[in-house]
């Protein structure tokens, strides 16, 4: 059975790879990545990875082993802070959030695409879809036994993917192999008991994608944890760099102004610089009585734990 499972997995993945039209993949060195790299090696596929020169990035080796492994032309991009935080005006122009955990990630991805049109290439291929598919968050990972399912099914639910929509704005085509219909709705009848297991004394999501292919890709890949997009880049350094450079004195001026003026609650220094760039383009969500909104910045959130224009976890 769980061989039947592994097989039909692996090919209906094989497909949806070979479908793609784009020849360059957004290479993490992550599991969703590498097996896209895997699936596509003959193709001789070029290959990205955004790494920040001025903070820790736990990306580079393991895409460097990627390419290694397959043979596969690699460009690591490595950009300054200053390129970072430029990308962060763009991203929040793009995205019209102020929210710091998806600009913190996205920025990796508009920086990838841009730096695919730079190129001349018209698309790129993403991992986007395996990690809400098949329980590979730690949040998923970390739930209750008899809270996994329906908490999987709410992700699956209300699942988005901003690459798509900086994708558009910069003219690149975004190609996501885990978001193909058959695999969606193949992923539906897999159990939960094979998305998170332990697998020697560790608990894994995504189990069953790593053992249909763990004897194709290097256990170091196929048994690594969950690591974000900003920390595999290094962009989680930006949280870092807001405390560091705006002092508690004028973080708190300017919160209590923002929620006197705006009805706003700023949660963090890092969330304050966002929401001043957000503000010179957009107006601020405005609360709507008999509707469920935000607690802190009055955005609709339906039936969602998440806020997607502050980044507010749980609302």
């Amino acid at each position: 059975m769980l061989d039947e499972i592994s097989h039909k997995l692996y090919q209906m993945l094989k497909e949806s790879c070979e479908s793609c039209e784009s020849n360059t993949i957004a290479l993490s060195g992550g599991l969703d990545s590498t097996i896209i790299a895997y699936l596509l090696k003959e193709r001789k596929p070029n290959t990205v990875a955004i790494i920040a020169k001025d903070f820790v990035a736990s990306d580079l080796t393991y895409c460097q082993r990627v390419s290694k492994e397959f043979n596969l032309p690699l460009t690591i991009n490595q950009v300054n802070t200053t390129d970072i935080l430029s990308a962060v005006e763009e991203t929040i122009k793009i995205l019209k959030n102020f929210n710091d955990i998806e600009i913190r990630n996205n920025i990796v991805m508009y920086m990838a695409l841009k730096w695919a049109k730079e190129q001349n290439y018209t698309g790129i291929i993403t991992g986007d879809g395996a990690d809400e598919l098949f329980a590979g968050y730690n949040f998923l990972i970390n739930a209750a036994d008899d809270k996994l399912g329906k908490e999987i099914d709410r992700v699956c639910s209300v699942m988005h993917f901003p690459t798509q929509k900086i994708g558009k704005a910069l003219g690149i085509s975004v190609e996501s192999p885990f978001l193909n219909e058959k695999i969606i709705e193949f992923a539906k009848t897999v159990s939960i008991d094979l998305k998170v297991r332990y697998e020697q004394g560790k608990k894994h999501g995504k189990w069953i994608l790593r053992k249909a292919f763990e004897k194709n890709i290097p256990s170091q890949i196929i048994w690594r944890e969950k690591s974000p997009m900003q920390d595999g880049s290094g962009t989680a350094g930006l949280t870092n760099l807001f405390n560091s450079v705006i002092s508690d004195q004028i973080f708190l001026e300017k919160k209590k102004k923002i929620e006197d003026a705006d009805n706003v609650i700023i949660r963090t220094k890092e969330s304050m610089h966002y929401y001043e760039i957000f503000k010179k383009m957009y107006d601020v969500p405005e609360k709507k009585e008999g509707i469920r909104t935000c607690p802190y910045c009055n955005f609709i959130i339906e039936e969602s734990k998440f806020c997607r224009m502050c980044g507010a976890f749980p609302v």
